[in-house]
């Protein structure tokens, strides 16, 4: 590791003895990842973030062990349920190779070199995530208790994921922590974004700064099946972020694309990666509008422009359940504005990644919003995750989107 890494945390030998509701105890063993602190009924001593919490049955015998999390409301990301099982370097080093092998057919044909090798809790390892953009590894921790478990997790990598390895964290409930966001594991640490290919697209990814892990990889084959309905298309590519849907919209053939975000950064890097692929994107008149995606879109409709493909990608609107209401109404309203885009027969792409919103929820609201906008939309495809961001559970299903054809 580098010198200038700030000291990890160490993982001791504590355990921490836990007990859980009836209810909390069920939903353990039917393999859910958490137990929320309303579930502890007690706990043997205050543990520290990273410590092991071992979860007992109203007999005292055991029935999980996972990270403990005192400061979050998650108090425990169960690792293992059933029989006892040692949690050291080697049962780490198993489950990472377990997940990355099961990631071989995306990259097989070697037009892919950046997906995500972890998936958090739908791979067994609650609250991290492990991104790979060719040679650099992007280890995101969603906990303080992952952080003294960092070394095992680092020496548990593919050789050919350890030449740079970068640590990111995410919502952390220990302000202490935040020392160790964006540093060099392994490797120097970025001057600049680093190359990666996707689809045989040249792309960049800010591993360091940029938003999740510097690339939004779940969108990748949303983003192909784009590409393939662009020939000769005028696509709009709302939330665009750093390009992703706009090149691959160019690479397809599509005659113009515009590129909005609010972000005049992230369209920057979408204009750097489109100038990465000069001889796919030759053909296409490349723009952007920087601005609140609401106001541009309205303004675009106000100044008569059609597109015959409208992408809407969206951040999440809903991170509680209480939020959701409001942000079937922001999608609801989203959809509207965007089918007065679309030129008859044109193609509508609409999607959600807020995991609180379900599929059913969220596929209504824009198909409801598409009627009363007087734009009926006969719906072709509706898409969730790719194979390298599996579901293992019920709030793992987050990412859900639309293809539809707008008369």
């Amino acid at each position: 590791m580098t010198a200038s890494v700030p000291d990890l945390p160490v993982a001791g030998e504590r355990r921490v003895a836990v007990r859980v509701t009836p209810d909390a105890l069920r939903q353990i063993r039917g393999g859910h990842p958490w137990v929320f602190d309303a579930s502890v009924t007690s706990v043997g001593h205050h543990g520290a973030p990273g410590d092991l919490a071992v979860v007992f049955d109203d007999r005292r015998r055991f029935a999980a062990i996972g990270l403990y999390d005192p400061g979050s409301p998650i108090r425990v990301r169960i690792l293992h349920h059933g029989d006892p099982v040692p949690i050291d370097d080697a049962w780490f080093h198993d489950r990472i190779a377990a997940a990355f092998a099961q990631r071989a057919m995306v990259a097989s044909d070697g037009r892919t070199n950046a997906y995500r090798v972890v998936h958090g809790e739908n791979d067994g390892l609650p609250g991290l995530v492990i991104d790979r953009y060719d040679t650099t590894a992007v280890i995101k921790a969603y906990t303080a208790a992952w952080l003294p478990h960092v070394r095992a997790v680092v020496a548990g990598l593919p050789p050919e994921m350890r030449e740079r390895v970068v640590l990111r964290l995410g919502r952390l409930a220990h302000r202490e922590a935040a020392a160790f966001d964006g540093v060099a594991l392994v490797g120097a640490l970025p001057a600049a974004p680093v190359p990666f290919r996707e689809a045989g697209l040249s792309f960049e990814a800010d591993v360091v700064r940029g938003q999740k892990t510097g690339h939004f990889l779940d969108q990748r084959e949303n983003r192909i099946r784009v590409g393939r309905l662009a020939g000769g298309r005028r696509v709009l590519d709302v939330f665009a972020c750093t390009g992703g849907f706009s090149v691959h919209a160019a690479a397809g053939g599509a005659t113009a694309v515009l590129s909005v975000d609010q972000s005049a950064p992230a369209l920057a890097t979408a204009r750097r990666n489109m100038a990465l692929n000069p001889a796919a994107a030759s053909g296409t008149h490349h723009d952007v509008a920087v601005g609140d995606a609401f106001a541009v879109m309205a303004d675009l409709a106000a100044a008569g422009r059609r597109f015959d493909i409208v992408v809407v990608d969206p951040p999440s609107f809903a991170s509680r359940r209480d939020q959701v209401p409001a942000a079937l109404r922001a999608y609801a309203r989203l959809t509207a504005l965007a089918v007065a885009l679309v030129a008859p027969g044109g193609t509508l792409v609409q999607a959600s990644c807020s995991s609180r919103v379900t599929a059913d929820e969220f596929h209504a609201a824009v198909e409801r919003a598409a009627r009363a906008a007087g734009r009926p939309v006969r719906v072709t495809a509706r898409t969730g995750h790719p194979p390298d961001h599996p579901i293992g559970f019920p709030e793992g299903a987050y990412l859900k989107a639309l293809f539809a054809v707008v008369p």
